[in-house]
């Protein structure tokens, strides 16, 4: 699996919405909703850096990335901009 074939995922259920998706109920709730998740994820990613096991830390940042990716497919970036960019700060 690679990040561009879960991004992909997630543009179709946004395109596609389906009723007992997840993804499509986030689009359905919008971009508050969204912004919200990604905050909650990262504070989660905190926790289990600073007191959980490893497997718990995975767990969490596979959560973030996740959210992370509706969140660009709300606001219609794509992840091959968000590696530009670090590509460009790579280069500096």
């Amino acid at each position: 699996m690679t990040v561009q074939w879960l991004f992909d995922v997630i543009e179709d259920r946004k395109n596609n919405p389906t009723e007992k998706s997840y993804t499509s109920s986030l689009f359905n709730e919008g971009l508050p909703r969204i912004a919200q998740k990604v905050g909650e994820e990262g504070t989660e990613v905190v926790v289990a850096a600073l007191v959980q096991e490893d497997q718990r830390l995975i767990e969490e940042v596979a959560d973030l990335t996740y959210h992370a990716l509706v969140l660009l497919s709300a606001r219609g970036i794509t992840p091959t901009q968000v590696l530009a960019e670090l590509e460009k700060r790579h280069r500096k």
